[in-house]
């Protein structure tokens, strides 16, 4: 397979900056292996039936950006030199790794200054990136960035606009629960407390998975043959009340339907031939055509970048002809695209 099967022409003009308001407002395109429907988020219960397990990822989006100051002593008397910091992913002892700019103003050992409270101390590198050890941790360090930080738009957002306040609540979902990502499971945001006690209602169930959304979804992908990207890795975790959950569904017959490609790479990274299993961990699965869907039957998820790993995912559950109709419709159709755009539902098997 080659990165060029994989790209389309898509008008800037699609491009999202904002979100639909209210949520449930955006349009939904539902996808059957040979229908489209157009609809609108609020519609989704009449795609759905009794039975069916939507696999909701609670990743918490942290406020990622931030703009701080590098104080020096030297022969030269004092310096100062402002330092863009984004904050990629926890680590293990609680530092987070960071991207710098500029990386060379800054050495190991030095402080970087975020205002009054928040404050981190340089303590390595490594592939570009900065280990950093901040003053604060838990809740003190939550409230502290939520002061200063900005949240870490995607970059296509990013260019067209700056964050701001909006951003902090618009860029969440409503089940946000563990912090530890820097891009949000976009599907999740167009629910609402109404729609979720509204499918409550009707009989479809939920699963909370976590899977830590990196700076990596964003990558481009750099070589022509597909088969020779390295997929970045992220954190996640599918409980064992999870895995039951969703095993559980499976067995009575009912659908499971991930809520973003984040869900669905952490349950088809758990699931066996045996079903889904625990699971907790680093994973870089790649789901690309040809790939075998051992625990999603369907997906929610908003539309992708040309050339992009999740093109590549949303063709493997739905192939890419068919993806391919899918998406010219929505460009036709003037779909709004991307992270803050509308949402489709694709049921490889059919809507009933």
């Amino acid at each position: 397979m080659k990165l060029s099967d994989f790209d389309f022409d898509l008008p800037e003009g699609l491009i999202a900056t904002r979100p639909a308001r209210p949520r449930t407002s955006a349009r939904l395109l539902v996808a059957g292996p040979d229908t489209i429907t157009d609809a609108t988020v609020a519609d989704l219960g009449g795609w759905l039936r009794p039975g069916d397990r939507l696999v909701l990822n609670d990743t918490k989006v942290i406020p990622a950006r931030l703009s701080g100051v590098r104080h020096r002593s030297g022969d030269a008397g004092e310096t100062v030199a402002r330092i863009e910091v984004t904050l990629l992913q926890p680590t293990p002892d609680a530092h987070w790794m960071a991207l710098l700019k500029p990386l060379k103003k800054v050495r190991d050992g030095e402080e970087i200054v975020f205002g009054d409270a928040l404050r981190a101390t340089v303590v390595g590198r490594s592939e570009g990136q900065a280990e950093l050890a901040f003053n604060l941790t838990g809740d003190a360090f939550d409230a502290a960035l939520l002061r200063v930080g900005a949240m870490p738009l995607p970059p296509y957002i990013a260019a067209l606009r700056p964050a701001d306040e909006a951003d902090k609540t618009d860029y969440q979902t409503a089940w946000a629960r563990h912090r530890g990502a820097v891009a949000a499971p976009t599907a999740s945001l167009h629910f609402d407390d109404d729609l979720l006690a509204q499918l409550a209602a009707m009989g479809v169930q939920f699963t909370h998975v976590t899977l830590h959304v990196g700076a990596g979804s964003f990558l481009p992908i750099k070589v022509d043959d597909v088969s020779q990207h390295r997929m970045h890795s992220e954190w996640g975790q599918v409980t064992a009340q999870a895995a039951a959950e969703i095993n559980a569904t499976k067995a009575a017959g009912g659908r499971v339907i991930p809520v973003g490609t984040t869900a669905l790479r952490l349950v088809e990274t758990a699931a066996t031939d045996a079903g889904v299993q625990p699971w907790e961990g680093p994973t870089d699965i790649f789901i690309v055509p040809g790939f075998r869907f051992r625990a999603a039957d369907g997906l929610m998820t908003n539309f992708h970048l040309p050339k992009s790993t999740l093109m590549m995912l949303v063709s493997a559950l739905m192939g890419q002809q068919r993806i391919r109709d899918v998406y010219n419709h929505a460009i036709s159709s003037r779909y709004r695209f991307f992270s803050y755009g509308d949402a489709s539902l694709l049921l490889p098997e059919g809507a009933h």
